[in-house]
């Protein structure tokens, strides 16, 4: 059986992995596909009850997860998201692909995500902190340097990462600064890692770009998604010349066919919370965001956004996976098909763990690196692991997100073979 019978996820994020999987296994070698059902489930699952004391003296109860989906390569890796829509099968995928992106990257990590289904935005910060200590509290004997390290994702940021070292380090009587990464950089945070996803994005879109002969300086960039991912890679694109013509998030869309002035528009977020408003663009309609004459796609929001209907009609040629899981498998035909070049969440959206590795590795020497040698540091793996990917794609024919599935695939089931079964 493939699936598990506690998700009642069908046609979720978890079955979209699953199919990820099965598609993959017939390029794998014999002895490893004898291993592959390691990768349709996780290695461990926990479900926790949150209750905290609210401002008010009254006490709620917020359900939260984290799953370990493998740990044959190293410490689980992935972060923690405080979303309305957070359910046990979403984060089995998102642990899941954490799997798959740490082992394409060649990071010695595992897999591993977490979550609590709530709105952060109508918790107040005392209230916030309060949810994070108690949820810490409760996963304390789960995480740690050695054994899965969490970080941010979607609502989470470093001032919780904050909240969550210093709760696991009173537990253990001492700082422990490796427990989590993406904290601020004055509590052993990494320089660059804010924009470290984003910019992930950029390199190896201008690598595919390269590659299928797009000059990036020109094209028309559409992104859905302005948070940290999103607005940073627009900003480098507009930076290298291209024009950002679209831009959606949580409060709408908004269209200049002459180009976003983004620098600017990161300045007017950062005072509303939302691009709805600004001056030099005019708002359309959500479903206008996927019509608009595009060269390069980057959806940096959530999953699921991708549709075959959506494929059909899509203009890009150049579809650069900022956020995770946004494309279904059944998309992923139509846009291969018709020739459209997709660089997969899995590598595409790396930068961020890559850098929450060199976070955690300066925490473990407590030896600091600058900017300039991270960004260095991120953009040569970023271009060796896309390097790696287009290679065994052109040698087994195939997509970049199947060519990706392989080499993670291959050094994830080495990895359990050469361990073994215990016991024997």
């Amino acid at each position: 059986m493939s699936n598990l019978s506690y998700v009642n996820n069908n046609n979720g994020a978890w079955q979209t992995y699953l199919t990820q999987i099965e598609r993959v296994a017939p390029y794998l070698s014999e002895d490893l596909q004898d291993y592959i059902d390691t990768l349709k489930r996780p290695k461990r699952a926990l479900i926790v009850d949150v209750p905290i004391v609210m401002d008010d003296g009254s006490i709620q109860h917020f359900e939260g997860y984290r799953v370990q989906h493998n740990l044959s390569r190293g410490p689980g890796k992935g972060g923690i998201r405080y979303h309305p829509d957070v359910e046990l099968g979403e984060v089995m995928a998102l642990s899941a692909w954490m799997t798959i992106k740490t082992a394409v990257v060649n990071l010695p990590f595992g897999g591993a995500k977490g979550g609590i289904r709530v709105d952060p935005r109508k918790l107040s910060v005392r209230e916030l902190e309060r949810l994070t200590r108690r949820f810490t509290s409760e996963i304390s004997h789960i995480i740690g340097p050695q054994q899965d390290i969490p970080a941010p994702d979607v609502g989470t940021n470093p001032r919780i990462m904050g909240w969550m070292m210093d709760t696991f380090s009173t537990g253990q009587g001492h700082t422990v600064t490796g427990v989590v990464t993406g904290k601020p950089v004055h509590l052993g945070g990494s320089l660059g890692r804010v924009r470290a996803t984003g910019r992930g994005v950029f390199v190896t879109g201008v690598q595919a770009a390269q590659r299928i002969k797009l000059p990036v300086e020109g094209s028309r960039v559409a992104v859905q998604g302005f948070g940290n991912v999103g607005s940073e890679a627009a900003f480098l694109f507009n930076k290298a010349q291209a024009k950002v013509v679209c831009v959606q998030d949580h409060t709408g869309t908004i269209f200049n066919p002459e180009g976003l002035d983004i620098k600017s528009l990161q300045a007017y977020v950062a005072e509303t919370q939302g691009i709805v408003g600004f001056e030099g663009a005019q708002a359309i309609s959500n479903d206008a965001f996927w019509d608009v004459e595009m060269d390069i796609l980057v959806p940096a929001a959530l999953e699921g956004q991708i549709t075959v209907e959506r494929a059909k009609t899509l203009t890009a040629k150049l579809i650069l996976e900022g956020a995770n899981g946004p494309t279904y498998p059944e998309a992923d035909d139509e846009l291969q098909k018709r020739g459209i070049t997709v660089v997969p969440d899995v590598i595409c959206n790396a930068g961020g763990v890559t850098v929450s590795y060199f976070e955690w590795v300066q925490d473990m020497a407590s030896y600091f690196w600058s900017e300039s040698e991270i960004n260095e540091r991120l953009d040569k793996l970023m271009i060796q692991a896309i390097d790696d990917v287009w290679q065994t794609s052109e040698t087994n024919q195939c997509s970049l997100r199947t060519a990706a599935y392989i080499l993670a695939c291959e050094r994830i089931l080495k990895a359990r073979k050469e361990r073994g079964i215990f016991p024997g």
